[in-house]
């Protein structure tokens, strides 16, 4: 594929960016795609694209300008240790109408996906979520979302596409590669009753704002089951994060959103990030381009530390627990990395189910999830993963 054909070059000069003023500020670190050359991917394990799409947005007319603007900010950023191989692709040239954009930005991301290129998407509005997930449509990939949203833009299917109202689109493609959708840090005033009701029928996972912000540690093993992350800019609050015309009083704060950009970094399984709805019209004194440059920081931080150390029967690098429940009518077999220290729990499937699955699916969890079945209880994250499968 010739990547080059898709994509506008960088205007180093609208960025305001001197590369010669220091050699250690990421801007230098990265092969960037300006007039002169675009970059060699042979070598590159992460691909910035920027997509400059807001025609479907919801009320945020004026995030196509995001890209740019959080480059600003990102490549003034200073990466004190040795960064993976990173390449700027520009921003993806948009199509006459949005599903031309689509399907250009799915047809990308599937290439440099099937490249083992991890790609990170700066929006845009956040239905090009629906774009990223094609991508693994189009390589037959059955995978995980999560999305960080303080909504559910689950949306209906008698009405078009939406940045509030994308997620139906994804459940009734065909053929459908979805597994499971998580949403962290809904809103309950925000969401109507109604929704709440579908999800739960749909088997998938849903996590309030409030019980994420008790205690980060237990949303890691959400981000780290998922293939690809989308982040609405409006799961921020307004006091760390303005530029947003649909951002609240209350959402996640600034550092919240970094612990978790870098959980979804160290994720071994995890390969697209998008981040959406940022709108520089409404921002103050860059204040949000500076967050998602930091959250991208951030990100970048966690893939360094990336341990790729998934439990394997083959290897010894776990330590494995067996946990009887109810007298022994139920066993829970957990693992535990010797490298990481992170947790994973199986899931029996039966013989002659789905062959998209392995035998034994295994999910990541907390070491809270362990403690709740040496309380003789069945760990709710392991009970909706055995639903799904039956």
């Amino acid at each position: 594929m010739d990547f080059q054909l898709y994509f506008n070059p960088i205007d180093k000069e609208s960025l305001c960016f001197f590369y010669s003023e220091n050699e250690n500020r990421i801007g230098n670190k990265i092969a960037i795609h300006t007039q002169d050359a675009f970059p060699d991917l042979e070598n590159i394990k992460i691909a910035l694209i920027g997509i400059e799409e807001d025609r479907n947005a919801f009320n945020n007319t004026g995030c196509a300008q995001a890209p740019n603007a959080i480059r600003k900010q990102f490549y003034r950023l200073f990466h004190s240790e040795q960064m993976p191989p990173i390449a700027d692709l520009g921003n993806i040239k948009i199509g006459q109408s949005v599903n031309d954009t689509y399907a250009a930005a799915s047809e990308i991301i599937a290439s440099l996906i099937e490249n083992e290129i991890l790609v990170i998407i700066l929006g845009g509005s956040q239905d090009i979520t629906y774009a990223n997930y094609m991508a693994y449509q189009n390589l037959n990939h059955v995978i995980n979302i999560t999305s960080i949203d303080p909504k559910f833009d689950i949306g209906n299917e008698n009405i078009p596409i939406k940045s509030d109202a994308y997620i139906n689109k994804i459940i009734l493609s065909q053929p459908n590669c979805l597994f499971n959708y998580s949403n962290l840090g809904y809103q309950s005033y925000l969401v109507d009753s109604k929704e709440v009701e579908l999800m739960d029928n749909l088997l998938f996972d849903m996590h309030r704002l409030g019980l994420a912000q008790q205690d980060m540690i237990d949303s890691e093993p959400i981000i780290r089951n998922a293939d690809m992350v989308s982040i609405d800019m409006s799961a921020v609050r307004f006091s760390d994060a303005p530029g947003n015309k649909n951002v609240g009083p209350n959402g996640f704060s600034g550092v919240e959103m970094c612990t978790l950009c870098h959980y979804a970094g160290a994720n071994d399984k995890l390969s697209s990030l998008g981040v959406y709805e940022y709108n520089p019209q409404e921002d103050i004194k860059e204040q949000t381009a500076m967050l998602i440059a930091q959250m991208l920081w951030y990100f970048i931080q966690g893939y360094m530390q990336r341990s790729n150390d998934l439990p394997d029967i083959a290897k010894s690098n776990f330590y494995k627990y067996y946990v009887s429940l109810f007298d022994d009518a139920y066993q829970i077999v957990f693992y535990q990395s010797k490298t990481s220290h992170l947790w994973w729990m199986e899931i029996p499937m039966e013989e002659g189910n789905n062959v998209k699955f392995n035998r034994n699916y295994i999910i990541p969890c907390s070491m809270k999830d362990y403690q709740t079945a040496c309380n003789n209880e069945v760990p709710e994250r392991w009970l909706l993963t055995y639903k799904k499968l039956k």
